[in-house]
C-alpha cells in the first residue's frame, strides 16, 4: 500500500484559523509533517521551502517550525547530502530569533551529525548556546542513548488516510467513520461473519491493546471482541463493542457552548442525542438512567461520570493495567449516558509477557501528570516504567475539571519546541491549579467535589488518591447531599470552625451538665438534709468543696485527654496531608466512642461521690436518719443520669458531625467503620431512655422521699426547676437523637461503599 501524495504543497488544514485547540495539535502537526515529508519524497534533487509549510496561527507556527526543522535536518544530513546547520535556520526564520532556541533542536542536530560519522565535541554547543549550558550537559551526554524528540511521525497517518467508509477490509464492511486520532481511525462496521455492528479501530500493527483489554471485563470499560492483522499496509483491526452515544469530547465541546447557569444533566443527554441523530440512530425511550441524569444538576452529573470512570480505573489497576491516555475522546458513551473507558492503545500491563512500560509510553500532553511529562524529557531521571495508576487519576481529574468548567485547569498554550513546551507544561502543573482558576468553578460546585478534584491534581503523586477505589468512594460522597455536607461543610459553618477546638469543646460539653447537676445536688441536699443536722452546714460545705475540688479537675483532665487522644489523627492529617494506615481504624473508633467514654467518666465520678458524700457527712456530723440517705440516693441518681445522657448526646453529636467526617476526606472508611457506626446507632436509643428518665424520676422520686406534710417553697422551686429542665433536656436530647440517626445513616452510605465491586448501574 503506497502512501498517498498530495497534489500540491498547500497545507491540508486551515492555516488561517484563529487558533487550534490542544486536542487538535498533535493531529495538525502530523498533517504538516506528512506534507513536508511528501515534498521531500517527490523531489529528489531540490529541498522543499520549509516556510511554505508553516501555519499562519502564531501559537502553532513556532511549534510546527521546530518539528519541521527536525525532519529537514534528517533528510538533509542523512539522506540527501544537503547539510544545513542550526545557525542557518535561525538566520532564515525570525521566529527562532525572538526566543531562545529550543534545546531539543540542538539535541537533534548534535545526534544527526554524529550519525553522519562526524566527531562532534559537545563543548561546541555549550559555547554556541550558553543559555542552555546546564540542560545541554545532560542532553548531550555521550552515555545517553539517542531518542528522537519528533512529536509525531506520519507513516501511519498516510496509510490510514486511504481508508474510506464503504470499503470492505477483511471481515468488515466499513459503514461510517466514528473518529480519528493521530495514529488510528475508528469506523462503524458490519462484521459479515457474525452479522453484527461493531466498532473497528484501524491502526499500525503494534502495541498490546487486545491482550491488555482481554484481561478486562467491566461495566465501564469498552468490551473488545478480537483483533485481525492486515498484512497490506501493516495494519491491525481491533473490533469491539459499538457504543452509539459518541464520546465525552462532544460533551466537552457542548459545555463550552452552553452558559454555566443552563448546564444540567440534560446537557449530557443532548450531546448523546445529537450524535445519535448524526449517525442515523433512533433516540432511545426514557429509562431510569436517562430520567436520573435529566434531573441532575451539572456538578452532580460530573461526579456521576467520575464515579463510574474511577470504578473502571480501580478494576484495571488491580489487574496491573495502566491506561496512560485518559481524555474525553477516549471515553465512549452508551445511548443511556453510561461512560465506558476505551482506547488502551498505549496502556501497559505487567500481565502481558514481553512488554515494558517504556514500549507503550505516550498519552495526550494536556492531560498528562507531572511525572508523565517528566518521562518525556531527557535528563529528568524519570522513566516511563516508574509511572503508576496515580498518573491515570491525575488525567481523570483534568478531564473532569474540563467537563465541569468548560476549560482545563492549566493554560497549555505553547509556541516553542517540544522540550520547551513539555517543560512549560511541567512547571505549570508543579505549581498546582492557580487560585484564579479555582475561583472559576461553578457557583453551585460542592466543596466536596472541589476538594476531590484538587486532590486528583496534586503535583506530588503521593498526595493524590492512591487508587481508583478511594476516588470512586469520594465521588459517591459528592452525590450524597447530606453526606457531603457533613464531610465538607460550608466555609462559614460552625461545625467547620469548631474542628480546631476539639479539646475545649468536648470539655465544655461535659462541664455544663455536670456543673448544673452539682449545683442541684448541693442546693437540694443542703436544704433537705444538712440544715436538719446540728452544726453540719459548715462541715458539709467543706466536704462539698473538697469532693468537687478533686472531681472536677480530675474529670476535666480525663475528658480532655480522651478528646486529645481521639482527635490526634485529625491534627496529624492537617499537618501531613495523610493518615498513617495502621492507626486509622483505631483513631476513628476512638472518635465514635468519645461521647460514650466521656459519659462513663462522668457517671463514675458521680457514683464515687454518691458513696463519699454520706460517709463523709456521717463521720463529720454523726449519724443521719434513713430518710437522709434516701435523699442522697435520689439526688445523686438524677445527677448521675444528667451527667451521663446529656454529655453523651452533646459530645457524640460533635464527634459525628464535625471530627469524624473530617477524617473521611483523606482516609475513607471501611467495614470496621460501618460496624462501629451501627453500634453507635444502637446505643443512641439507650441514652435517649436515660435522658427521658430524668424528669420522670425528678417528679416521682423526689416527691416520694419528701417528708409528709413538709412544705418548703425553696425546695419545691428546686424540684420544679429540675422537672422542667429535665423535660427541656429530653427535648434537646431527642433532637440530637433524630439528627444523629440521619447523620449516621449518611455516613454508613459512605463507608459501606468502600471497595465495592458491584456495578453502579446498567446500560448498553
Amino acid at each position: 500500500m503506497q502512501p498517498h501524495k498530495p497534489s500540491q504543497l498547500e497545507p491540508a488544514v486551515d492555516t488561517h484559523a484563529p487558533g487550534l485547540g490542544d486536542a487538535d495539535t498533535a493531529s495538525a502537526l502530523a498533517q504538516y509533517i506528512e506534507q513536508f515529508i511528501n515534498a521531500w519524497e517527490e523531489d529528489a534533487e531540490q529541498a522543499p521551502v520549509l516556510s511554505q509549510f508553516l501555519p499562519a496561527d502564531e501559537e502553532l507556527r513556532r511549534l510546527t517550525l521546530v518539528e519541521l526543522i527536525k525532519v529537514d535536518l534528517e533528510y538533509r544530513w542523512l539522506q540527501r547530502d544537503l547539510p544545513k546547520r542550526l545557525t542557518e535556520y535561525i538566520a532564515d526564520h525570525p521566529e527562532l530569533q525572538s526566543q531562545a532556541v529550543p534545546p531539543d533542536l540542538i539535541y537533534e542536530e548534535f545526534h544527526i551529525r554524529r550519525q553522519c560519522g562526524l566527531a562532534i565535541d559537545p563543548e561546541e554547543y555549550l559555547t554556541d548556546f550558553p543559555e542552555h549550558a546546564d540542560s545541554l550537559r545532560q542532553l548531550l551526554g555521550l552515555q545517553n542513548e539517542y531518542k528522537s524528540t519528533l512529536i509525531t511521525r506520519p507513516e501511519t497517518s498516510m496509510a490510514l488516510d486511504q481508508i474510506e467508509a464503504g470499503e470492505t477490509i477483511d471481515d468488515f464492511h466499513l459503514i461510517l467513520p466514528l473518529g480519528r486520532g493521530a495514529f488510528a481511525r475508528v469506523f462503524l462496521a458490519r462484521q459479515k461473519s457474525m452479522q453484527r455492528l461493531v466498532a473497528v479501530k484501524i491502526s499500525a500493527d503494534h502495541g498490546t491493546e487486545p491482550q491488555t483489554l482481554a484481561q478486562l471485563d467491566h461495566d465501564y470499560i469498552v468490551r473488545v471482541f478480537d483483533q485481525r492483522q492486515v498484512e497490506e499496509g501493516d495494519l491491525r483491526l481491533l473490533y469491539m463493542q459499538y457504543l452509539p452515544g459518541g464520546t465525552l469530547q462532544s460533551v466537552a465541546d457542548r459545555v463550552r457552548e452552553v452558559p454555566e447557569s443552563e448546564r444540567t444533566g440534560q446537557l449530557l443527554l443532548d450531546a448523546i442525542d445529537a450524535t445519535l441523530e448524526q449517525r442515523g440512530e433512533i433516540r432511545p425511550s426514557d429509562s431510569s438512567i436517562r430520567r436520573q441524569l435529566a434531573s441532575m444538576n451539572w456538578t452532580d452529573t460530573v461526579a456521576w461520570l467520575g464515579s463510574r470512570l474511577a470504578a473502571a480505573l480501580e478494576y484495571a489497576h488491580r489487574r496491573q493495567v495502566l491506561h496512560r491516555d485518559i481524555k474525553p475522546a477516549n471515553v465512549l458513551l452508551t445511548s443511556e449516558g453510561v461512560p465506558k473507558l476505551g482506547d488502551f492503545n498505549i496502556s501497559f500491563s505487567e500481565e502481558v509477557s514481553g512488554t515494558t512500560a517504556a514500549a507503550y509510553f505516550g498519552g495526550s500532553m494536556a492531560y498528562m501528570s507531572p511525572e508523565q511529562l517528566e518521562a518525556c524529557l531527557p535528563g529528568t531521571g524519570r522513566t516511563p516504567d516508574q509511572l503508576d495508576g496515580r498518573s491515570d487519576i491525575y488525567a481523570l481529574g483534568v478531564m473532569l475539571w474540563e467537563l465541569l468548567t468548560g476549560r482545563r485547569p492549566f493554560d497549555d498554550s505553547v509556541n516553542a519546541g517540544w522540550a520547551n513546551a513539555v517543560d512549560t507544561m511541567l512547571q505549570s502543573r508543579q505549581r498546582g491549579v492557580p487560585p484564579e482558576v479555582i475561583a472559576q468553578l461553578p457557583k453551585d460546585c460542592p466543596a466536596a467535589l472541589r476538594r476531590v478534584l484538587l486532590r486528583c491534581l496534586e503535583a506530588d503523586r503521593d498526595h493524590r488518591w492512591s487508587d481508583g477505589g478511594l476516588l470512586r468512594q469520594q465521588f459517591e460522597l459528592c452525590l450524597d447531599e447530606h453526606a457531603r455536607e457533613l464531610v465538607d461543610p460550608p466555609p462559614d459553618s460552625l461545625r467547620l470552625r469548631l474542628r480546631a477546638y476539639a479539646v475545649p469543646v468536648v470539655v465544655v460539653l461535659n462541664l455544663i451538665p455536670n456543673a448544673l447537676a452539682a449545683i442541684f445536688n448541693y442546693q437540694y441536699n443542703r436544704r433537705q438534709i444538712v440544715e436538719q443536722l446540728q452544726d453540719a452546714t459548715r462541715k458539709f460545705d467543706m466536704i462539698q468543696g473538697i469532693i468537687n475540688g478533686i472531681a472536677f479537675p480530675l474529670g476535666i483532665a480525663l475528658v480532655g485527654w480522651l478528646a486529645w487522644r481521639s482527635v490526634r489523627g485529625l491534627r496529624q492529617l492537617a499537618r501531613s496531608g495523610h493518615c498513617p494506615p495502621d492507626d486509622v481504624p483505631a483513631i476513628r473508633r476512638d472518635v465514635l466512642r468519645l461521647g460514650g467514654r466521656t459519659a462513663m467518666i462522668c457517671l463514675a465520678e458521680w457514683i464515687i461521690a454518691g458513696i463519699a458524700y454520706p460517709i463523709s457527712i456521717h463521720y463529720a456530723a454523726g449519724s443521719m436518719p434513713p430518710s437522709a440517705y434516701l435523699h442522697f440516693i435520689g439526688s445523686l441518681v438524677i445527677c448521675g443520669l444528667v451527667a451521663t445522657a446529656y454529655p453523651f448526646f452533646g459530645v457524640t453529636s460533635y464527634a459525628v458531625r464535625s471530627i469524624y467526617p473530617a477524617m473521611l476526606q483523606t482516609c475513607p472508611g471501611g467495614p470496621a467503620d460501618a460496624r462501629e457506626l451501627q453500634r453507635l446507632d444502637q446505643r443512641l436509643s439507650w441514652y435517649l431512655v436515660i435522658a427521658a428518665s430524668v424528669p420522670l424520676l425528678a417528679i416521682s422520686g423526689l416527691s416520694l422521699v419528701r417528708p409528709a406534710g413538709s412544705v418548703d417553697a425553696h425546695l419545691q422551686f428546686v424540684e420544679q426547676a429540675v422537672c422542667l429542665g429535665g423535660i427541656a433536656g429530653f427535648g434537646l436530647a431527642y433532637r440530637f437523637f433524630r439528627q444523629l440517626q440521619t447523620d449516621i445513616a449518611a455516613l454508613l452510605r459512605i463507608v459501606a461503599s468502600h471497595r465495592r465491586d458491584a456495578p453502579l448501574d446498567a446500560g448498553t
